[in-house]
């Protein structure tokens, strides 16, 4: 297993526990409330994919530089 498979793993839980705080149900129609778990759910997984890549870029560099 790669390291970014690793981090995948432990960041998506996060991005997800994190979304999941925010109350984002005033932007949306009332009733809407599977396009609200795709709109979360998909914003978890924007924000995962950032983060990864960030501390993965990170982590090459820092293997480069040594």
């Amino acid at each position: 297993m790669n390291v970014k498979t690793l981090l995948y793993i432990v960041i998506v839980p996060i991005s997800i526990w994190l979304v999941s705080s925010m109350k984002l149900e005033n932007l949306f129609k009332k009733k809407r409330t599977y396009q609200i778990a795709t709109f979360y759910l998909f914003l978890a997984l924007g924000i995962s994919y950032l983060v990864v890549n960030f501390i993965y870029d990170f982590y090459e560099v820092s293997r480069i530089i040594q």
